[in-house]
């Protein structure tokens, strides 16, 4: 649900962090952080992003944590993934 509102609410912002992130595989923490503040920001602002945040911080902190270990390699931190959207599902609307 967070996804979906987020993607229909701040699809702009979500475009550039995304290609953003894609143009640099190496750097993209640093290069493209401005550019994760303004999605988180313009997410922050929806009440279901703001139940899912609450509901589901232990997920999301998981897949921070493992975002900062590996952050050449987005994709090893798919089980994470998948456990923050499972959670997220579940936050009624």
């Amino acid at each position: 649900a967070a996804l979906d509102v987020t993607s229909r609410h701040c699809r702009h912002q979500m475009e550039l962090y995304g290609r953003c992130v894609a143009t640099n595989p190496e750097s993209w923490q640093r290069q493209c952080h401005h550019l994760r503040l303004d999605v988180t920001r313009c997410a922050a602002e929806h009440p279901i992003v703001q139940r899912i945040r609450r509901e589901c911080s232990e997920p999301f902190s998981a897949f921070e944590q493992c975002l900062k270990q590996n952050p050449t390699s987005v994709l090893s931190c798919s089980p994470q993934v998948k456990a923050f959207l499972l959670c997220a599902d579940q936050v009624k609307l």
